[in-house]
């Protein structure tokens, strides 16, 4: 009869039997060992337990809003910038995210994220660049607030802002005035340029009518246009047909002498024209035909090339050198005692009883008649210094200088 232990009660160990090298092998190990065994098994199904726990806590499947295009993710993570960044979905300072970023991500969850980017609005014709996450034209403009209200936009509020810089314009609210002949209008207008502004009243103009600003002109808060009705006429007018001068180098004349050898005449020429006025005032002029009535004749100028002239010595005693001594109190000397010496010497030699028998002339200076030289002196018939005198009056009368009495005579051979 086989025994059995009570219950709770260890069990003996069976008499060991003999292995093949003569050792007792046990049929049972020892009981702690085996409880050793056990607590080792159920760690290890606790570690797994918990990583298993973990893992599924970690790992979320949310949907992505990213500016409009919505996708659904799986990715692992605590928050939501980790659910993001584990999605590929860049995240940068600027940028709008629902849920914040740091906030602690939850399976199901619906993430909304709009990138920054930057805008180019130009407001009444002033450029600024600001950041938005707005999708749309309307979006961008409820972020400005008051700013905008009321106002002009260069796009629809549905449209997409579109790529990173994309140009936005808008005109606010403003009160203009514009003067149309005598009626004056003040309105409040929100049309960006002084063109928007006037078709938007019904203002038109007419091809010849004219603004005094530019059409393109960014309207400002109380700008004044002035709108002038232009009205055209036409008629003829005769006018001056200017002369030409032609100017011809002359060898013969002392080198800085002008002569005219021709005097200009004008012609006339019949104009036919239109005109524009404002307020019965002409402002503008066209010319549509010009018919020549009679021809304008060219002034001819000469213009001396030759050296002047030289002077020899002037003899004491001799008429010449009283000349020499009376033209040098009027401040000729140098050339200009030249051109006198030269005029003189072939007029009459610088002989007080030279005449001309042809013409009356009489005299050093060929005075004509010889008695106007009484106006100096009596006895002007036989005194040198009475008929120089006489002669250098006259050339300062007629021709300035010397040398000015000499180019007429050089052109002329008379002065």
């Amino acid at each position: 009869m086989r025994y059995s232990a009570p219950v709770g009660q260890n069990m003996a160990a069976e008499t060991p039997r003999r292995t093949a090298g003569g050792r007792a092998a046990a049929r049972f190990r020892h009981p702690s060992s085996r409880l050793r065994q056990v607590a080792a098994h159920l760690g290890v199904l606790a570690i797994v337990a918990g990583g298993t726990s973990a893992f599924a806590v970690m790992h979320k499947t949310v949907t992505i809003d990213v500016d409009g295009h919505v996708v659904s993710k799986s990715a692992f993570g605590r928050t939501v910038g980790d659910v993001l960044a584990g999605s590929g979905v860049p995240v940068a300072s600027r940028d709008r995210v629902q849920p914040p970023v740091d906030t602690e991500a939850t399976d199901g969850e619906e993430i909304v994220v709009r990138h920054a980017h930057r805008l180019t609005l130009e407001i009444d014709g002033k450029s600024e660049t600001v950041w938005t996450t707005a999708l749309t034209v309307g979006e961008a403009l409820d972020a400005l607030g008051s700013r905008t209200a009321g106002a002009q936009v260069s796009a629809s509020r549905s449209d997409p802002l579109g790529r990173d810089g994309a140009l936005l314009r808008v005109s606010t609210a403003k009160t203009i005035h514009v003067v149309d002949g005598a009626t004056t209008t003040d309105t409040a207008t929100n049309a960006s340029t002084v063109r928007d502004a006037l078709l938007a009243m019904g203002v038109v103009l007419g091809a010849s009518d004219r603004v005094s600003v530019p059409l393109e002109t960014t309207l400002v808060d109380g700008i004044v246009i002035v709108v002038s009705r232009v009205t055209t006429t036409s008629g003829t007018q005769t006018v001056v047909a200017p002369y030409a001068t032609q100017q011809q180098n002359d060898p013969k004349l002392p080198k800085g002498t002008t002569v005219v050898a021709q005097v200009g005449h004008s012609g006339t020429a019949i104009v036919t024209f239109e005109a524009d006025l404002i307020g019965g005032q002409e402002v503008a002029r066209r010319v549509i035909s010009r018919v020549l009535v009679s021809d304008p004749v060219d002034q001819i100028v000469r213009e001396g090339s030759a050296a002047l002239p030289v002077s020899a010595p002037a003899a004491a005693g001799t008429s010449q050198a009283i000349g020499q001594e009376l033209a040098a109190a009027r401040g000729w000397t140098g050339d200009e005692w030249a051109c006198l010496d030269n005029l003189w010497a072939r007029e009459s030699g610088w002989r007080v009883n030279a005449g001309n028998l042809s013409s009356g002339a009489f005299g050093i200076p060929q005075a004509l008649p010889g008695s106007k030289m009484a106006s100096i002196g009596a006895d002007w018939q036989t005194n040198p210094a009475t008929q120089i005198t006489w002669g250098l009056n006259y050339i300062a009368g007629r021709y300035a200088t010397p040398c000015g009495a000499w180019a007429f005579w050089s052109a002329h051979n008379w002065y």
